[in-house]
């Protein structure tokens, strides 16, 4: 029998990591956002009490409050964060190809509260 779908939900408490921004802002803002995004994704995962797993695919839809056309791949770094925060929690035993497949950015449905829904799916080992 395998393992079902696991959902969090990230709202956006903090500014956006945008690729693009980001080569321009100093280091010490890149850290700390980076710290407080993965500290949140570690913190929800826990309340949520998700099972820890060998293998997954993990889905990160984007949530904004607009309909306005924008590049999902450009959060990327917003992304690595949250999934550094999930490995942080146990999710995963790593991040690396072996246990995670992804992390894919997508757009997600428009929002009154922006943030990210998280689909992690389990794999098989490999």
């Amino acid at each position: 029998m395998s393992e079902p779908t696991q959902t969090l939900y990230i709202p956006k408490l903090y500014e956006w990591m945008n690729a693009n921004q980001m080569r321009k802002w100093h280091w010490s803002k890149r850290s700390k956002l980076n710290r407080l995004w993965r500290h949140d994704a570690h913190r929800i995962a826990r309340s949520e009490q998700l099972r820890p797993l060998q293998r997954a695919h993990i889905l990160i839809e984007v949530h904004k409050t607009t309909n306005a056309r924008y590049d999902p791949g450009n959060l990327h770094p917003t992304a690595k964060a949250i999934v550094d925060g999930l490995i942080d929690y146990g999710l995963l035993p790593d991040d690396d190809a072996l246990h995670l497949d992804g992390p894919d950015i997508r757009p997600g449905e428009k929002e009154c509260r922006p943030g990210f829904t998280i689909t992690i799916t389990p794999l098989e080992a490999t």
